[in-house]
């Protein structure tokens, strides 16, 4: 069986793709300079947070996810990133190839909490790979690629922050239930706000709506006080 190694040397933000996409250079080496028709390749993407140190604002910034600094011994686990699949194409020994990670920007999603909380340095990622190999010189002999294939790559925190910048530049995401959006919908109507920005400021600088308003739980969690 074709043994197969795995590494990454480099990612980039695709600033052409329609969404939020990291583009990270994958180097597969095939042992006795094998043959490989094609690999059809899985690979899972994982951040582990252990393997890194962190400054007293990006601790801060983490407490939701992994709780207070003196519990990450137990707390600070692996975080999923993304699951791809790549096509590589034929080669024969070594080749390089994209692979193509499209990123979310909620910040529902643990990893998007995550890397948002980084201010410098570098994600240590663990990509886990399995999938299938055609390989043979005189004909086509299909093989598995073990479950124990795997790359660490340290990718830095710049790829993603330049990432973030080229589809949402200076901007945040907040997921709301539905109801809540229709509350805030007729709250910016009623009170002809020209943006989400000014609707939200208007809420954050306290101005009281009417009673019958169904902002008014919303507004209470900012901290002032209803009449």
């Amino acid at each position: 069986m074709t043994e197969f190694s795995f590494a990454c040397t480099g990612v980039r933000a695709d600033r052409y793709a329609a969404g939020p996409t990291l583009v990270f250079r994958l180097r597969v080496t095939a042992a006795d300079n094998a043959r490989v028709h094609a690999l059809a390749l899985r690979c899972q993407i994982r951040i582990e947070p252990a393997r890194r140190g962190y400054a007293p604002a990006e601790a801060d910034g983490l407490a939701d996810l992994f709780g207070e600094r003196s519990r990450w011994g137990s707390t600070l686990q692996p975080v999923q990133f993304a699951q791809v699949a790549v096509m590589v194409p034929s080669f024969t020994g070594e080749i390089e190839t994209d692979l193509v990670v499209p990123c979310t920007y909620d910040m529902e999603i643990a990893a998007t909490r995550y890397l948002t909380a980084l201010t410098d340095g570098e994600v240590p990622l663990l990509m886990l790979f399995s999938g299938t190999a055609f390989t043979g010189t005189g004909g086509f002999q299909v093989e598995p690629v073990p479950w124990d294939r795997e790359a660490a790559f340290r990718m830095p925190v710049t790829a993603w922050r330049e990432m973030v910048e080229q589809h949402f530049p200076g901007c945040g995401w907040i997921r709301l239930p539905r109801d809540t959006m229709d509350a805030l919908l007729a709250y910016r109507s009623r009170h002809a706000l020209p943006s989400w920005e000014a609707t939200l400021a208007a809420l954050l600088d306290g101005a009281d709506p009417p009673a019958h308003d169904p902002l008014r739980a919303l507004t209470a969690t900012t901290g002032r006080t209803d009449p």
